[in-house]
């Protein structure tokens, strides 16, 4: 599933994907993908993509959320939430540093 996500974002030219293997560290996903678009046009690009490779693979998006505002779009394939962000936007909410903590703090015992 992640490889479609990814191609998909690819092909619309999204920036700076990554995956963050959240498996047992939460009941939402086992999978938060991220990816940059450099516009909110380029972000519903994006999106849109995703969800017509996702169909044509047979993949059911559960939930879309922020498309309107284009900003930050996300999308629920279940086991893979989408995460489609403008920059200042991944910027603000930082989802790589929130995840790494909380993966710290786990570590820790905490």
């Amino acid at each position: 599933m992640i490889d479609v996500v990814r191609d998909a974002a690819l092909e619309k030219k999204g920036e700076d994907f990554i995956t963050i293997d959240v498996t047992g560290r939460t009941i939402l996903a086992d999978a938060f993908a991220i990816v940059t678009g450099r516009s909110k046009i380029q972000t519903r690009a994006i999106a849109d993509a995703i969800v017509e490779r996702c169909e044509v693979e047979g993949l059911a998006i559960r939930r879309v959320e922020g498309y309107s505002d284009g900003s930050w779009i996300l999308l629920d394939l279940g086991n893979v939430i989408v995460n489609v962000f403008t920059p200042d936007q991944r910027q603000f909410y930082n989802l790589e540093r929130l995840w790494s903590e909380v993966e710290k703090r786990q570590a820790q015992g905490s």
